[in-house]
């Protein structure tokens, strides 16, 4: 049945995915309204993490969001198109090969580099607003070092090696913190002595990150200083070429490469589709953010202009996510013939790296620096990616971020992107595995599993207590080996549990760890399941330990467990098929789908 209500989406930016999510929430089970999401790209860009791409930080896959695979058990229908034109009359958006119908539409098309006038910086200036810009950028810089070698003209050389990046906001000084570090590599690599790079951070105001307190702002400067980046605050650029910049007090720079920063404004397809300006390119809203041309489009994100006391709300990623959020609940609120809601702008905070062993941030009022401020940036991190893509993408964060990084360029350094082969792993999994087969087998042979034989507890006197009549593994043999046990008696809620569950039980609880002894070591010597089997392993030397039988010899198990739970199924082991085929099913399961519990 044909939909009533048409929602078309235009940009899959912070503020669009999170309309689409909102959206989709309430409307996952009702035909009559129809949800379009439409992007020029099949995957949503994070636009804070581009300057780890431009520095070589990370790879372009770290920050690229698979569209389809975000709303592939949703209403939502993606769309890969570029929108040219929108007729507000005849309620459609147009693009070179087809047209969309809308009944609403959300208008998120985001912003665009500000060039202030200046002469030459268009034309000569690299920018970082997109995935693209970003490479150009690594590519430009990963070529100047591979020329400034071969050049022997020192004029020539020392232009090659001068890096202006122009604006001391949060992208300019989170670039030039990642090129400090990768121009330290590059040196290395092109056999330059890193004396004669020159990274220059120009800032036309009189500080760096005006929008933190003073105090963050001279730790980044000093900061930075501190490995080498020359910063020169007060001092605009005025005019660019192809053979450097100059600055407002005549100064002139020689360089190749100038990456301007300097802001944004409103995507200039705002004010070519007809849409009324509020300040520099920015569509104007009223309290709903509804446009000031049509109640039935809503304007968001960094395309928005409206003012919260007099002041334009800040183009950042807490307005995008909020403006999208009002913007789904507004157009929820008209078919439903509600109340619409105010838009009101929460913002937590602000976090700046520098690099990517520092950082300075700003969060509810408290001021951080250094570990803490990177940790919270990682964790703020973690928090979108979770609400847009679940663990999946949390996974995808960890591996880039820390298991597969490059040159220890992490604030926990190469710690945990050290890798061992786990073929070392095959003798002690399958040495584990025979040890609890062995157990298993002699229980067997003692006659655990006869009925009436009851050898897990016994019935002390008549005080009802119970306890482990003997050890369940020689490596918990306690009493009879003269071993010390790590505990002196069971806690009282073991002893509580062993009372009044395992006792009266005592014949399926006796058969239970038999049966597990015998599974944990066929699937350790088979390499099946192997994560699992180890986590039963270190379960199962636990209830020992409780027992008050087990000596500190048992902890031999958990170590060992805890070590092949690493993935040592999977050299010579049937975790080698058995886990990517789940892995392949689960994650096309409608259940894994609509919460996001799968991993690529």
């Amino acid at each position: 049945m044909e939909a009533k209500t048409k929602i078309v989406i235009l940009g899959a930016g912070y503020a669009g995915v999170e309309a689409a999510k909102v959206l989709n929430k309430r409307f996952r089970n009702d035909d009559s309204v129809k949800i379009t999401l439409i992007d020029r790209n099949p995957y949503h860009t994070l636009l804070t993490e581009l300057h780890e791409i431009a520095g070589h930080r990370t790879e372009k896959e770290s920050v690229m969001v698979d569209l389809y695979q975000v709303f592939k058990a949703t209403k939502v229908e993606l769309v890969t198109d570029e929108i040219v034109k929108v007729d507000k009359e005849k309620q459609l958006v147009i693009s070179e090969r087809t047209s969309y119908e809308y009944d609403y539409l959300v208008l998120g098309v985001g912003s665009e580099p500000a060039f202030f006038g200046v002469p030459g910086v268009k034309e000569h200036g690299f920018t970082i607003w997109s995935l693209k810009d970003a490479l150009k950028i690594r590519h430009h810089i990963e070529d100047i070092f591979r020329r400034a070698r071969e050049e022997k003209d020192p004029v020539k050389r020392k232009k090659l090696l001068t890096i202006v990046v122009a604006g001391s906001g949060f992208t300019g000084v989170e670039v030039v913190g990642e090129l400090m570090e990768w121009k330290k590599l590059l040196c290395a690599q092109h056999d330059i002595p890193e004396s004669e790079v020159s990274l220059y951070n120009i800032e036309a105001m009189p500080n760096i990150l005006p929008i933190l307190k003073p105090k963050m702002q001279e730790k980044a400067k000093r900061y930075m200083q501190k490995k080498g980046v020359k910063v020169l605050t007060g001092s605009a650029i005025v005019k660019a070429t192809e053979d450097g910049i100059e600055l407002k007090d005549g100064t002139k720079i020689d360089t190749e490469t100038l990456i301007w920063t300097c802001g944004v404004q409103g995507n200039s397809f705002n004010m070519e589709t007809g849409f009324t300006e509020g300040k520099r390119n920015r569509v104007q809203v009223n309290d709903f953010l509804q446009t000031a041309d049509k109640d039935n489009i809503y304007a968001v994100g960094d395309n928005a202009y409206y003012e919260i006391n007099g002041k334009p709300i800040p183009q950042i990623v807490e307005t995008a996510i909020q403006s999208g959020a009002c913007a789904a609940k507004n157009i929820i609120a008209d078919i439903e013939k509600k109340e619409k809601q105010k838009f009101e702008l929460k913002t937590h905070g602000f976090m700046v790296s520098v690099g990517s062993h520092y950082c300075v941030a700003e969060l509810m009022g408290v001021q951080l620096s250094g570990f803490f401020a990177m940790l919270m940036k990682h964790l703020v991190n973690l928090h979108y990616l979770w609400g847009v893509g679940g663990i999946r993408l949390i996974w995808n964060y960890l591996r880039h971020e820390f298991f597969h990084m490059q040159d220890r360029r992490s604030f926990v350094g190469g710690h945990l992107s050290f890798r061992t082969q786990t073929l070392w792993l095959i003798p002690l999994r399958i040495y584990v595995g025979i040890l609890w087969l062995i157990e298993g087998l002699n229980k067997v042979k003692d006659g655990w599993l006869e009925p009436g034989n009851i050898k897990i507890v016994q019935i002390a006197g008549g005080s009802g207590a119970t306890q482990m009549a003997e050890a369940t593994s020689s490596a918990t043999t306690a009493a009879a080996s003269g071993v010390t046990p790590i505990l002196s008696a069971p806690p009282a809620i073991y002893q509580w549990f062993m009372d009044t569950v395992v006792a009266p039980n005592a014949m399926l609880f006796q058969t239970m760890v038999v049966i597990t002894e015998i599974g944990i070591g066929l699937a350790l010597i088979a390499g099946l399941f192997t994560f699992l089997a180890s986590a039963a392993s270190i379960g199962l030397a636990a209830n020992f330990i409780l027992s008050a039988m087990a000596g500190y010899d048992i902890l031999w198990y958990v170590f060992a467990a805890i070590a092949l739970m690493g993935g040592a199924g999977r050299s010579f082991g049937l975790d080698h098929y058995v886990i990517p085929w789940i892995k392949k099913w689960w994650a096309n399961t409608n259940f894994a789908r609509r919460h996001n519990l799968y991993f690529d």
